[in-house]
């Protein structure tokens, strides 16, 4: 949770900095980028040609974010971008109250898997939406996957592959990544 300023002072002159902030790149991004109100921006926000960016409400962006791709990417309200790369050629969506570590998210292998056809342009079985659900947490170092469904309220270990879909309410851990702990309707 972002630290409230008590001094009205420097409240508003962070409140300043991040409507500058929030200006400049709706000037240099133009239409490709939609920025929902009260974002707190503490690192940067770089955003590859060609690829469309929503942000809702209230988000952080810590440390440097850097959005590549041709494709369009989601996010929720209140949610945590800290440090990651979002890698997209057609989708992905993540929820809201999320908290998104210096991980890689791709929603494409970049390349084609047979020998003949790796230097050709990727076809459709390279590229899978990848979806992440609300209050999320991915964990550092990690990696997600193409064709990937996170579900909502679980939490991805530090350096943790996920190659397959994720149930809601668990932990996962590992390279590939496994079940490690399941949350109780009371958790």
């Amino acid at each position: 949770m972002a630290r409230k300023i008590e001094n009205p002072v420097l409240r508003a002159g962070a409140l300043l900095f991040f409507a500058c902030r929030r200006a400049w790149l709706t000037v240099r991004y133009g239409r490709r980028l939609q920025l929902g109100p009260g974002i707190v921006f503490k690192g940067r926000l770089v955003l590859g040609r060609g690829v469309r960016v929503s942000i809702g409400a209230n988000c952080r962006i810590g440390k440097r974010v850097l959005i590549t791709g041709h494709g369009q990417v989601t996010v929720g309200n209140d949610t945590l971008l800290n440090g990651c790369w979002i890698g997209c050629e057609q989708k992905v969506d993540i929820g809201s109250f999320c908290l998104i570590s210096d991980c890689d998210i791709a929603d494409t292998a970049f390349h084609n898997l047979p020998p003949r056809l790796r230097h050709e342009p990727p076809t459709a079985r390279a590229v899978a939406p990848v979806r992440i659900g609300d209050n999320v947490w991915v964990g550092a170092r990690s990696i997600v996957l193409k064709g990937v469904t996170i579900g909502d309220h679980s939490v991805v270990g530090a350096g943790t592959v996920v190659r397959e879909d994720v149930a809601p309410r668990v932990v996962v851990a590992g390279n590939p990544a496994v079940v490690v702990k399941q949350f109780r309707d009371d958790e």
